[in-house]
């Protein structure tokens, strides 16, 4: 043992660069995702400024209690599946759709062309994003409205009709993110040996057969660690841009964890109730990514751990 640690330490000395290198990235995990983690305790307490985390008193699973008793619980928690949800079975699969055909096209200025156009979007900013969705779809003057009344329709208030409102959030998280998604995918892509495909031309493959027997398999780890990501992010919806789409018409659907807390717990400065509702989100995406990676484990042999 004292030999080994002997040998750790002389291997340490040598590539003392590589280790200082290490170094950096690993304080800051340690001090921004680790040593927050004792903020924790706020959900069990009654916590109050003044006397701090450790002079506040407990209050056990109070605000556990409060949350699964209010009369909105189960409605935000079933809006943040629903959206999350649906927008992970429509959304998943179109960077892949998106980085096979990118691969599988021949003419280079028209590939590029097509990278530019799809990434662009994922650089607007969120608030830009909802901006331009509101626009779009107003009543008076978006775009989608005036080509309706064109053919002879009567204007929809996309923005005031409950049933719309997820798949507005859906299509604009596509026609944003997509292209930067297929990244990725591109990559592990670019990975695959051109002597399968040769081999599959000579034994007379087209290129659908191509794509579905060499291309799919091939990056199959990265989209089973791509769906468990997904997952695992089910519950943590983020609050920016439901909470810019939200309007009186539309917050029995929009109204998801994230916003509930936002306003419930933080504007009226109910720490300890926001704390426990983001320990419990923390615990079931736990619980999601874990019975993913299983999952992914038993029935591709694929996994993150």
């Amino acid at each position: 043992m004292e030999k080994r640690m002997q040998k750790r330490l002389k291997q340490m000395r040598r590539h003392w660069q590589l280790y200082l290198i290490f170094l950096l990235p690993l304080v800051h995990v340690l001090l921004f995702k680790y040593a927050p983690m004792y903020g924790i305790v706020i959900a069990f307490k009654r916590y109050n400024p003044v006397r701090g985390i450790l002079g506040s008193p407990w209050a056990g699973l109070k605000y556990f209690r409060q949350f699964f008793s209010s009369p909105l619980s189960w409605t935000v928690i079933i809006n943040t599946l629903r959206i999350s949800g649906l927008g992970l079975i429509f959304y998943f699969p179109f960077p892949i759709i998106l980085a096979v055909a990118l691969n599988e096209c021949g003419n280079r200025f028209y590939k590029k062309t097509v990278q530019m156009i799809t990434y662009a979007p994922y650089f607007i900013s969120t608030v830009v994003l909802v901006g331009i969705i509101l626009q779009v779809t107003d009543l008076r003057m978006g775009v989608i409205n005036m080509a309706i009344q064109a053919f002879g329709g009567q204007p929809i208030n996309f923005m005031g009709k409950p049933e719309m409102f997820t798949g507005i959030y859906i299509i604009s998280d596509i026609w944003k993110g997509a292209g930067y998604s297929s990244i990725l995918y591109l990559a592990a892509l670019s990975g695959v040996s051109p002597e399968l495909h040769e081999a599959a031309i000579v034994d007379g493959a087209n290129k659908l057969k191509r794509v579905w027997h060499i291309d799919l398999p091939s990056i199959l780890p990265t989209i089973v660690l791509q769906l468990i990501m997904g997952m695992g992010n089910i519950m943590n919806l983020g609050y920016e841009k439901v909470y810019l789409m939200q309007n009186d018409m539309n917050i029995a659907v929009s109204e998801v964890i994230s916003t509930y807390v936002y306003k419930v717990g933080l504007q009226r400065s109910n720490f300890s109730f926001s704390t426990a509702i983001g320990l419990m989100n923390t615990v079931v995406s736990l619980v999601l990514v874990s019975t993913a990676n299983f999952t992914a484990r038993k029935l591709t042999g694929s996994s993150m751990w």
